[in-house]
């Protein structure tokens, strides 16, 4: 009897153990399926450039910064806003996984991200102002 207490003792705390565990792992990036109107390739907008460095907190805690001087380059619309991705470059978010992401623009603000590998759009909760270029 005093057997089977002890085993029972030791797998509930494997059990507490295992829940422990399972609350540090990060949360999943929030989304929604999305489409994106692809732009026209003779009516395709001149590539941007972020003129300061913009700082992104992302709603799984995580954080991104985008590089004063980098260009994006516009693919697309969606119904969130303009779709842009990154030259020379891969960007990404993470969550529990990380995605490939391109920015979501309305005006100059960073509304989210569009995640060509999986279809998707990943809201952020606060815009993030961005100091936008065109490139010459």
């Amino acid at each position: 009897m005093h057997a089977l207490f002890l085993l029972c003792f030791r797998h509930s705390w494997l059990a507490f153990g295992a829940g422990l565990a399972l609350l540090g792992c990060a949360p999943m990036i929030a989304t929604a399926p999305a489409s994106v109107e692809l732009a026209q390739s003779g009516a395709a907008a001149r590539p941007i450039k972020l003129l300061a460095p913009a700082h992104i907190q992302l709603d799984t805690g995580y954080t991104r910064q985008l590089a004063a001087h980098s260009v994006w380059k516009r693919v697309g619309s969606a119904p969130q806003g303009e779709v842009y991705r990154p030259v020379g470059t891969i960007f990404t978010i993470e969550g529990r996984q990380v995605h490939e992401a391109y920015l979501v623009l309305k005006g100059n603000k960073l509304v989210g991200f569009y995640l060509p590998g999986e279809q998707n759009y990943s809201p952020l909760s606060t815009a993030v102002p961005l100091t936008l270029g065109e490139i010459e």
